[in-house]
């Protein structure tokens, strides 16, 4: 019989695995690509959800922006926690705790999310720095530190 070729979602979740302590650099969007958190406060109710030891637990979340219409997340998984796991946890809690404090209705997240595994520790503050200055090449700011909506465990 013939190898059944996978698309979409399915296709990129077939190479993905799990390193106990790696780092990883995950993607997501929001549904329909909705520009959620234009707004002040939008953005920062989603943004004290990365914070919550409930949604971080099983990761070490090293740095993280919040854009209008996606987010970036640098983390190091940590015990058994499948990468799977976490992000399904920290986009569903996230989602219904962001649904209730705004009165938003349906979906928050997109289904999908891109993740890329860091291989060498060099590399892992480098990609911070890129994932922070996302709002300085997207125009949201002319400096990082007037864009509200990231963090770094290096601060």
């Amino acid at each position: 019989m013939p190898p059944v070729h996978q698309s979409g979602h399915q296709a990129l979740r077939r190479h993905r695995c799990n390193i106990p302590g790696g780092i990883y650099l995950v993607t997501t969007t929001t549904h329909r690509r909705q520009r959620l958190f234009s707004d002040f406060s939008p953005a920062r109710r989603m943004a004290r959800q990365f914070a919550r030891q409930d949604l971080r637990a099983g990761v070490e979340l090293l740095a993280w922006v919040l854009m209008p219409d996606h987010v970036h997340w640098l983390v190091q998984l940590q015990g058994d926690t499948s990468l799977a796991q976490w992000t399904t946890r920290m986009k569903s809690g996230s989602a219904r705790r962001f649904n209730r404090a705004t009165g938003h209705q349906g979906p928050v997240w997109a289904r999908a999310y891109h993740d890329h595994a860091l291989r060498r520790n060099k590399d892992i503050k480098a990609c911070a720095r890129y994932l922070v200055a996302n709002p300085l090449r997207a125009g949201l700011a002319e400096n990082i530190g007037d864009y509200p909506f990231w963090d770094a465990v290096w601060l």
